[in-house]
């Protein structure tokens, strides 16, 4: 049996695997600033997903070319520096998904036991 300690880290694999694809998807529907991404990510039912694991993405995506970034004042302390979907981030977000689609029949597939047919 599987207990709880375990199962937290199984998953947070799972999310460093996805993370890439969710942090698209989230930004392809709206810009966001960091903690705002981490938020949306949490509601979507990733509770899991560290903060600076986030942090860290959003600025490798930048940094590949598939996010772009401005800054926005803040009233509530300081500027946000908010981040949205180029068109190369729109291209591999794509593509992320039929890859994500595709591997996910595979692994169903694989998982499937007798009774499920």
């Amino acid at each position: 049996m599987v207990n709880s300690n375990n199962e937290s880290l199984d998953r947070s694999q799972l999310v460093k695997g996805v993370l890439d694809l969710a942090v698209l998807s989230v930004l392809s529907n709206e810009d966001g600033y960091g903690y705002d991404v981490v938020r949306r990510l949490r509601s979507a039912g990733l509770v899991d997903v560290a903060e600076a694991s986030v942090y860290g993405t959003l600025r490798r995506l930048f940094a590949t070319g598939m996010l772009t970034s401005y800054v926005v004042a803040s009233d509530e302390g300081p500027h946000r520096k908010y981040y949205g979907m180029t068109p190369v981030g729109r291209d591999s977000i794509a593509a992320q998904r039929d890859q994500w689609i595709a591997f996910c029949e595979v692994i169903n597939t694989i998982i499937k036991t007798k009774e499920d047919n």
